[in-house]
């Protein structure tokens, strides 16, 4: 077993995930098969629990977006406007925590390299979420869990930030879409692609989950889907091919 994954972490998974991160990126690319190793696919799901929360925040708890600011700051205006279907609390409260996430997250990875800190941070999201679970079934209302997902959605956000992994951002379609559209087709084109299916089934799976159980289903397979990913998040530290590329990971 390669001696950067965790003790434990099963060779057909580990196998599976490298061969899909040199699908990602091929040799012509990175100059070696899958030059961000694991990092790639954990990536696409973290995208699919955007597409959770998302859907959990907006249809579960009170019309707000947690991981789309972009959209948040269209439902403000919309409730500044007086549509009294969104809140402008939820939002201004969704924008305020997403960049408190955002912001501590960001000084943590200052003084060390981003893929170490990816494990780790996504652990933190995991708690995070089981806490929005906590509040949201002890019926402590819908703003605390707001909050909170938005916290962890600033914290993920930070770190992909700082890994900048081509294409893989985990939150933003429209700039992935224009590059779908607008770009040549190649590598890039896939990864745009499975990038945008991830999110649109995220929010699929958790709008189902959230409209025939309730918003704690959905938020308990995204806290579960978060503890794999950062368990499995070891092996991105040093991953098949060298370090870690994006700003700063050194």
């Amino acid at each position: 077993m390669d001696p950067t994954l965790p003790r434990g972490t099963d060779n057909t998974v580990e196998r599976m995930l490298r061969a899909l991160g040199g699908w990602l990126f091929p040799p012509r690319e990175g100059g070696g098969g899958g030059a961000h190793g694991v990092l790639p696919p954990l990536l696409i799901g973290l995208t699919f629990v955007s597409g959770l929360v998302d859907a959990v925040s907006f249809i579960g708890l009170d019309q707000v977006f947690v991981a789309n600011m972009t959209g948040n700051v269209v439902l403000l205006g919309f409730a500044l406007a007086g549509d009294r279907e969104f809140s402008a609390a939820a939002s201004l409260l969704a924008l305020a925590a997403f960049t408190a996430g955002a912001a501590a997250a960001g000084r943590i990875r200052r003084d060390h390299p981003a893929g170490r800190l990816f494990g780790p941070l996504v652990a933190a999201q995991a708690v995070l979420v089981a806490g929005a679970l906590a509040v949201s079934a002890a019926g402590a209302g819908r703003l605390p869990a707001v909050g909170l997902l938005a916290v962890s959605m600033g914290m993920q956000n930070a770190v992909v930030h700082r890994l900048a992994v081509p294409d893989l951002t985990t939150t933003v379609v429209t700039r992935t879409l224009t590059g779908l559209a607008a770009d040549r087709r190649g590598p890039a084109a896939v990864r745009r692609l499975v990038s945008v299916a991830a999110l649109f089934c995220g929010a699929l799976a958790g709008a189902v989950l959230t409209l025939h159980h309730g918003p704690g289903a959905a938020l308990a397979l995204t806290a579960g889907l978060l503890g794999w990913i950062a368990a499995t998040g070891r092996a991105a530290a040093r991953p098949a091919g060298g370090p870690v590329t994006g700003r700063g990971g050194g």
